[in-house]
């Protein structure tokens, strides 16, 4: 009785409709559970995003910020190469206000404290530099000199030189001469051409080295067919030292031991003996070995040369006879200068090479170039 009972009751109506409610509650609770998940993985990701823009904001902000910083220091640095001429009787050597680097320095140090207000601003800021002397290294733009505008020429003298200096870093002087056909093969397609001599009064003789019509063991055209001046293999400009690696011969390891000593400028320079490197010196002045440009360097950081008459007496005094010096070759003056400069401010850091003009008369100055370090 009690059997037939249970089973009467399991199989009524009321019961199978609570079981269908449980079901569909259970279902609810969890799709609920399903929707308060899904919700939470989306808000959490546009969170996330919200965040990373945020981020991606202030990373921009700080950088804009450290570029003006940058900007300033670049400033403050054109004044100071300004001032030393006007002081120094257009000489430039090492022991000048230019030369002197500056440490890794708090820029609330550096500028001095503004008020209690403003005294904490800057604290994440640090600034260092230096400046360095472009006249201290060989020209590339050397090799190639315009007597006319709108005319190219090889410099037999200073593919010389180039060739020394070559040879005293352990690499083939043969290779000057690929660079300075490559280089005027570059001009020849830029408005530069049109660029006389910045060296007023030279006594260089420039000769023409492998002329149109052939006559020489390398050639005169590298890369670019005389049929077809929009050729893809036209040598471009050369606008860094970098810019060897595409020459033939070149490889990143010679480029890499000749950066320290050469440089590219938008202009033909003579070096500057108050300030070049031993090797430099000794590529420079025709028959100076570089154990006597080693001596002339030793020299020159207890005394500087004020004009090319003490430069000759000095190479005299190092065992070099000189019957004159040629002003295409050699000054204590110099025009370009690099510099180095890098910002941290708290994330961002700028690391930035500037290249800075001078006008020799009015000493005002112009940048040249700027180029991102990595």
């Amino acid at each position: 009785m009690n059997v037939r009972r249970f089973r009467s009751l399991r199989s009524s109506p009321a019961l199978s409709s609570l079981r269908l409610r449980r079901k569909q509650r259970g279902a609810a609770i969890i799709s609920a559970l399903l929707v308060v998940a899904l919700s939470a993985i989306l808000v959490s990701g546009m969170l996330w995003r919200q965040q990373v823009q945020l981020r991606r904001i202030e990373n921009q902000r700080l950088l804009a910020q450290a570029q003006w910083i940058s900007r300033g220091a670049l400033d403050w640095t054109r004044l100071v190469l300004r001032s030393e001429a006007d002081t120094s009787a257009g000489v430039t050597y090492l022991g000048g206000a230019w030369g002197m680097p500056v440490a890794k320095t708090r820029l609330s140090d550096f500028l001095g404290q503004i008020g209690d207000v403003r005294s904490e601003q800057g604290q994440d800021t640090w600034v260092s530099g230096s400046i360095e002397d472009a006249q201290a290294r060989f020209n590339l733009r050397n090799l190639v000199s315009s007597p006319a505008p709108g005319a190219l020429q090889l410099n037999l003298t200073q593919i010389q030189v180039f060739a020394r200096l070559l040879q005293l870093l352990g690499i083939d002087g043969q290779l000057a001469k690929n660079a300075a056909v490559y280089l005027r093969s570059g001009l020849n397609y830029s408005v530069t051409r049109f660029q006389t001599s910045s060296t007023p009064g030279s006594t260089t003789s420039t000769q023409q080295v492998g002329g149109g019509g052939g006559g020489s063991n390398f050639t005169n055209n590298p890369g670019l067919s005389e049929s077809d001046g929009n050729s893809g293999n036209a040598p471009i400009v050369m606008t860094s030292v970098d810019a060897l690696q595409d020459v033939p011969g070149f490889t990143p390891d010679i480029v890499a031991r000749l950066r320290p000593f050469v440089t590219i400028l938008p202009t033909t320079t003579p070096v500057n003996m108050n300030t070049a490197p031993a090797e430099v010196v000794a590529a420079t002045v025709q028959g100076m070995s570089l154990s006597s440009a080693q001596a002339f360097v030793a020299r020159r950081q207890t005394v500087f040369f004020r004009n090319l008459s003490d430069v000759q007496l000095a190479l005299e005094g190092s065992g070099v006879p000189q019957t004159g010096i040629d002003t295409s070759l050699c000054d204590v003056n110099s025009s370009y200068f690099l510099v180095h400069g890098r910002v941290q401010h708290e994330r961002a850091v700028v690391d930035r090479t500037t290249l800075v003009w001078r006008d020799t008369l009015t000493h005002t100055t112009r940048i040249v170039r700027v180029r991102d370090e990595p």
